[in-house]
């Protein structure tokens, strides 16, 4: 239930990088910034500032221009060295000076929007390298694996070009990770597990899927031959990696590891540079809380409606919750067989575009295609399914759909998944990773005129959007009213909001594994396997896990608000694509510009 860790670390690593890259771009060519400033339309100035910016942006971190489809520079590789570092602090007070040079008094909306959203990531740059520090004890921050699947995997120009630039950008593997080995000085023990997971996966990229792919190629013997060693080279830097974190993982395990608790202060700050809401944190935890009853009481009455259904013989339990736990458990006895939850989930995508373009709810691309694939192995460990679209550079290829698949679960393990994603949550799970969720939203993303909005996006109207993707779609009848699929609906969404409240209630409040356990199992009826990789999930992340309510939390309300300004007006599906139009910018944002364009 996630846009998974690529784009949440491509997130967090614009957040690292931002400032950096805006500082060397604009002082690499300060002279023509200057006189765009100068220019008697300050739009025409601010365009070009952007276009200079983004250019130069993709040439000193070339490893995230492949992820936005700006390709290149494919075969150069950024270093994670003190010395970029060092060049950020040096130019922070510089290009915030550039930028003020802009009156946004001056620019179009959609202008001065970009400009506070650059404004906003320097400032969150800044936050993320002189206080949060993630570099210092985040070891799984590390993985080459990423651009090099990417180029590997995405048909942007022939196969024997995209292995001539891995050719030549292999041979910074090594360096990169010595440059990890020096950053890294106190890690938690959680994520230290999660790097060499994940790390192990990268090795099989190079020394499996790589080396086959040359094998297999059109290259020149001699190309061939030469490939080789650097692909041994950059397995043996990956593996050191590897050793070096397990005897830090030893070491960590007898005592002495960093708490992957945050806290109040520092989650307090992360929240508000990450989601940008109009909730703090605490606000948010206390109206997840609200939300959590109200999901409990409408629970109740569908499962007392069930019960002469499916548990007449069983007398009613007088706990309410008890009861709806065993109407869940009842029901979840109706899933796939694990041989075929993959392919259950490519039959599935077809169905949920045919009901939104009978519905008219918002457009389509079949143009755009969406691959359904088994989740590459660096890839795996945070989430079960996940999306990793294409950027705007890039629009037309490939959006794949990560499945991880059941192969390597135990018996009990597996049933324990397949009951979670049942009969009727694996559709909702369909919906929110694919369509209308996070495929067709990131469809439209890419679309949008502002690549700034798009690339800077912002992950809780990301997450937000495939959450309400799935109150839509039961508004507008899929699952034709049945109280089953209503009563896992409901399910589904109270994962949302218990997602907010365990990621507070563990990083800020202390809740302990059995807490945690606890409220997943008996209060949203969530299957062991399930709660289990939640857990480990909130162990590893901070605040992404809010990001799903809050964003739901005020598209939902924008869109009752605009309703009643509107009257009968109002058109869901026209609301549905201009929303959509305006890329990955933050819900705040969107509406005050829907709201502007109202008001003309």
């Amino acid at each position: 239930m996630t846009l998974h860790l690529s784009l949440a670390k491509a997130i967090k690593f614009i957040s690292f990088v931002l400032m950096f890259c805006l500082l060397v771009a604009c002082q690499q060519d300060e002279h023509a910034n200057n006189q765009s400033h100068q220019s008697d339309d300050p739009d025409q100035a601010f365009e070009a500032f952007k276009e200079t910016f983004l250019e130069q942006l993709w040439e000193l971190y070339p490893g995230y221009a492949v992820y936005v489809g700006y390709y290149k520079h494919d075969n150069k590789m950024t270093i994670p060295d003190e010395a970029s570092r060092q060049k950020e602090m040096a130019f922070a007070e510089s290009i915030m000076t550039q930028l003020n040079g802009f009156d946004p008094a001056k620019l179009s909306l959609s202008n001065a929007t970009d400009l506070e959203l650059i404004k906003n990531q320097l400032e969150s740059s800044k936050w993320y390298s002189e206080v949060f520090k993630s570099r210092e004890w985040d070891p799984s921050d590390y993985n080459v694996a990423g651009p090099f699947g990417v180029i590997l995997n995405t048909e942007y120009k022939p196969l024997e070009e995209r292995l001539r630039a891995i050719f030549e950008r292999i041979d910074s593997v090594p360096a990169y990770y010595q440059a990890a080995t020096k950053n890294i000085k106190n890690p938690t023990l959680e994520h230290t597990e999660l790097a060499i997971q994940q790390n192990s996966g990268a090795i099989g990229l190079f020394a499996t899927s790589l080396r086959e792919t040359v094998s297999a190629s059109k290259l020149t013997d001699k190309e061939k031959a030469m490939f080789q060693p650097k692909i041994e080279a950059a397995v043996e830097a990956i593996q050191a990696y590897i050793e070096w974190l397990e005897e830090k993982k030893q070491v960590l395990s007898d005592g002495g590891a960093r708490d992957f608790r945050i806290g109040a202060e520092l989650y307090e700050q992360k929240f508000k540079y990450d989601i940008v809401s109009n909730f703090s944190a605490k606000a948010l935890y206390e109206h997840a809380i609200a939300a959590k009853s109200r999901l409990h009481e409408e629970m109740i009455l569908v499962t007392e409606q069930l019960w002469p259904k499916y548990l007449s013989e069983t007398p009613i339990p007088e706990n309410k919750l008890v009861a709806v736990k065993q109407m869940i458990d009842h029901l979840s006895v109706k899933h796939v067989k694990r041989e075929d939850f993959v392919d259950e989930i490519r039959r599935q995508i077809p169905e949920l575009e045919k009901f939104v373009s009978e519905k008219d709810l918002l457009d389509q691309d079949p143009t755009r295609p969406l691959v359904v694939r088994e989740a590459p192995e660096y890839q795996r460990g945070i989430a079960g399914a996940s999306i990793n679209a294409p950027g705007p550079y890039d629009a037309t290829a490939n959006t794949y759909y990560n499945v991880t698949p059941l192969d390597n679960n135990t018996e009990e393990q597996a049933e324990s998944w397949l009951r979670e994603y049942n009969h009727w949550i694996l559709q909702i799970l369909n919906i929110h990773e694919a369509v209308p969720g996070h495929y067709t939203q990131l469809m439209h993303a890419n679309k949008s005129p502002s690549k700034i909005k798009s690339i800077f996006g912002n992950g809780a109207m990301i997450e937000g959007w495939a959450v309400y993707a799935e109150k839509m779609m039961i508004e507008a009848g899929y699952g034709n009213g049945e109280p089953e699929m209503l009563l896992m609906y409901n399910k589904w969404h109270l994962r949302a909001v218990v997602n907010t409240i365990l990621d507070y209630s563990i990083q800020v409040l202390g809740m302990t594994k059995d807490q945690a356990m606890s409220m997943m199992i008996n209060e949203a009826f969530q299957e062991q396997a399930e709660a289990e990789g939640k857990w480990r999930r909130a162990t590893l992340t901070q605040v992404q896990l809010t990001s799903y309510y809050n964003g739901f939390a005020e598209i939902y309300a924008f869109r009752e608000e605009l309703k009643q300004k509107m009257g009968d007006k109002f058109d869901l599906k026209t609301f549905h694509n201009r929303f959509l139009s305006f890329g990955n910018a933050p819900v705040s944002v969107i509406r005050s510009l829907m709201l502007k364009e109202l008001e003309k």
